[in-house]
């Protein structure tokens, strides 16, 4: 079990530069990077200060296959339908509780009690290159010691034996808007969730995002929308229009985690605006 806290300052680094292009070996085989002019894609952007600049945009052609979690959940429904929507994505592994009730013929589900120990499951998570972790809970009535538990140790119960098992998997936690990196401000949730962001960043995964969404409109049509969202999402357009840093649409988060897989991004922290940049990518 991974256990302790600290309030220790974790600055992100920035992404390293792409390789040149070349074949290499991957845990699906052979595969090649295919170089993409960085112009191509900030044309469709416009001006976006975190896009890599000055360099060419280099993509594994080999499609993605991702773990999720929190599937039965609003945010991990949104992320799913979008995974399941792309070409992108060949393969989808979801570890729930309980059943999401979700078929679809590139979808595998395991059915899991214990977050907190996956051992007895390790032998069927190996060969992915992506896991978009949207598991969590609300601090809502908790006391430290216990969001801790929920939040940072079970998290990093199931992000370790991940990156060992997968070591060029991207893996993008769901975080919240005004997480604390310093591990040392006056909100508990937010130090947590900063803390959570920091060691994730420390383990050997090719690449570690932190999502910190503010409001995300749900997407029609899907069963596990929060049920305040119906006294609110009557807003989402004044929200957007004017608070664009603090508003998107959950598709637009299942893109961006879709295309943070695909191409990379300068910064490891994703705010809203990040969010919204990364769904645009084609």
């Amino acid at each position: 079990m991974v256990s302790g806290t600290s309030r220790f300052l974790q600055p992100t680094a920035a992404m390293k530069p792409a390789p040149p292009p070349s074949p290499l070996v991957t845990a699906f085989g052979w595969a090649s990077i295919k170089p993409i002019p960085g112009n191509k894609i900030r044309g469709r952007l416009g001006a976006t200060p975190n896009l890599v600049k000055n360099s060419d945009i280099y993509i594994m052609e080999t499609k993605i296959r991702a773990i999720i979690t929190g599937a039965t959940g609003m945010v991990g429904e949104g992320v799913l339908h979008e995974c399941l929507l792309r070409p992108q994505v060949e393969a989808v592994l979801v570890i729930n509780r309980k059943p999401g009730g979700v078929s679809h013929p590139k979808l595998k589900e395991i059915i899991h009690q214990d977050f907190f120990d996956i051992s007895s499951i390790e032998d069927q998570l190996s060969g992915y290159n992506a896991c978009y972790f949207c598991l969590g809970v609300s601090s809502v009535g908790m006391k430290e010691l216990e969001y801790f538990n929920l939040t940072y140790t079970l998290t990093l119960n199931i992000a370790t034996p991940l990156s060992k098992l997968n070591p060029g998997m991207t893996f993008c936690y769901v975080s919240g808007a005004s997480t604390d990196s310093t591990e040392d401000g006056k909100s508990m949730w937010a130090r947590v969730k900063g803390k959570t962001e920091n060691d994730l960043m420390k383990l050997p995964f090719k690449q570690v995002f932190a999502f910190r969404p503010g409001y995300m409109h749900p997407t029609p049509g899907l069963k596990n929308v929060n049920k305040y969202y119906k006294y609110i999402s009557w807003m989402y357009p004044f929200f957007r229009k004017f608070f664009p840093n603090m508003v998107s649409t959950l598709a637009e988060l299942g893109l961006a985690m879709i295309n943070a897989t695909r191409f990379g991004y300068q910064t490891k922290i994703i705010e809203v605006k990040d969010i919204v940049a990364l769904a645009k990518l084609e």
